[in-house]
């Protein structure tokens, strides 16, 4: 084996296109991803390519030949790493380690290595290192009697040294039990304050979609925030939500959720499926797509599986179109990037539907068009209410300014002089509640 391997390190990425396996995406796009998920943690892509796989080999996954022309090119391109864009049994890594004499992590190591270095929150953590010890524990159980080296701590890059099996079992057994322990108590703490928010009168925008897609561009555009917001996959990891102002809607609450991406491990599916559950309470869904990348209808469908998941979205098979619980507004974003024909006819398009805002969350182009789509939605089941209030009801004059629409607003004079206001608001269901507890019960 040799030395850790560290932010800086050179890599080989190699994408193995298995004959007769379907992917969502095509090899080159896998391979594109794969590149940009190692830089996304900082290590040089030395060398990157596909790998045609005609039988896959239960010990090395690759032939004897190609193993032996992946080390050749490790060696070439100066590579301490080996990253393989696919799943990797237990055998498999350990056999390619040997025969590499190099580091060997698959998908799945990769995207929790991200995952466990991008995370901010207390939850984010503890959801992490769950992900990493679930991963942990299988390589443990189906690895041989002892490991040469224990994949320690948090990450996969390097490790403490050489530990027992059994010992290692039961200590990961204990510490998985412990974090799903504080784990159940973070997320009681976040259904109390969800409970808060779903009595408070805001609307939740939730963004959710591919990652690199621009959710936190988008989000910082909005609320004039200052999130994490690079060209890397997954520089945002925690969900984070602010108050923004909308037309015709005093404040709603917009959240930015984890990117979502093809073949996520199934570790951190289960893992950070608490903290999707704020997309299942959102009054609105913003699927923000990268649509002038070439692969953007097929991460439309990874997004639409993850909804399906998590009970937002129904049907769709053969053909049909799915059905989702919760409004969804498709957002086109990276429109300053696409050629003028193709950005006509997409336009032609998005013109015929109002669930579509082509958008450029980078220039600001169509930002204030984003912000009347989500108030039309948001107030969509509003109702038109006349009010003849006294003129000192100061409270509650502005309570509706702040809180409604004002579509009218009059001083008029009552019968016995005193002058009074009336105003013609428009209110949402909830807003209409709150504001009849307000107003005295009539007289009689």
């Amino acid at each position: 084996m040799q030395g850790e391997v560290t932010r800086g390190a050179r890599a080989l990425v190699i994408c193995p296109d298995i004959r007769g396996q379907s992917n969502d995406l095509p090899a080159e796009e896998r391979l594109a991803e794969a590149t940009g998920l190692a830089q996304a943690i900082g290590i040089v892509v030395a060398e990157s390519y596909i790998q045609p796989v005609r039988d896959v080999r239960p010990a090395t996954l690759f032939g004897a030949g190609q193993v032996e022309q992946i080390g050749t090119d490790a060696e070439l391109a100066e590579a301490e790493l080996v990253i393989v864009d696919g799943g990797l049994s237990a055998i498999q890594q350990r056999t390619l380690e040997e025969k590499l004499k190099r580091k060997v992590i698959d998908r799945t190591g990769l995207i929790l290595e991200i995952f466990g270095e991008r995370a901010a929150t207390a939850e984010g953590r503890l959801q992490v290192e769950l992900a990493h010890l679930d991963y942990q524990a299988s390589r443990l159980v189906r690895s041989w009697t002892h490991l040469e080296r224990q994949r320690g701590g948090f990450g996969f890059l390097g490790g403490p040294g050489e530990t027992q099996i059994e010992a290692d079992r039961r200590m990961i057994r204990t510490r998985m039990a412990r974090l799903r322990r504080d784990l159940e108590q973070v997320k009681k703490t976040r259904a109390l304050h969800r409970e808060r928010r779903t009595r408070a009168p805001w609307p939740v925008i939730a963004l959710v979609g591919y990652t690199n897609a621009g959710k936190s561009t988008i989000f910082n555009r909005l609320t004039g925030a200052d999130v994490m917001a690079e060209d890397l996959l997954f520089a945002t990891l925690d969900p984070t939500m602010r108050a923004i102002g909308l037309p015709g809607v005093e404040k709603a609450i917009l959240s930015d959720t984890v990117g979502f991406i093809s073949d996520l491990p199934t570790q951190l599916v289960a893992a950070f499926r608490a903290t999707l559950e704020e997309v299942t309470n959102a009054d609105l869904i913003l699927h923000v797509r990268d649509i002038a990348n070439p692969a953007s209808a097929a991460q439309k469908s990874q997004v639409i599986e993850v909804l399906r998941g998590l009970d937002v979205i129904s049907g769709g098979e053969e053909g049909e179109e799915p059905v989702s619980a919760i409004p969804i507004v498709e957002v086109w974003n990276k429109w300053d990037l696409l050629s003028e024909d193709v950005r006509e006819d997409l336009a032609t398009r998005a013109a015929k539907d109002e669930t579509v805002v082509p958008l450029s969350a980078e220039t600001g182009f169509n930002i204030d068009l984003l912000e009347e789509r989500i108030a039309q939605v948001l107030t969509r089941e509003a109702t038109i209410r006349e009010f003849v209030l006294p003129a000192f009801a100061g409270r509650e004059i502005a309570w509706l300014h702040a809180h409604g629409d004002v579509l009218e607003e009059e001083e008029i004079e009552a019968e016995k002089g005193n002058p009074q206001h009336r105003l013609v608001v428009r209110l949402g269901p909830k807003e209409l509640g709150q504001f009849e507890t307000m107003l005295p019960p009539p007289s009689g």
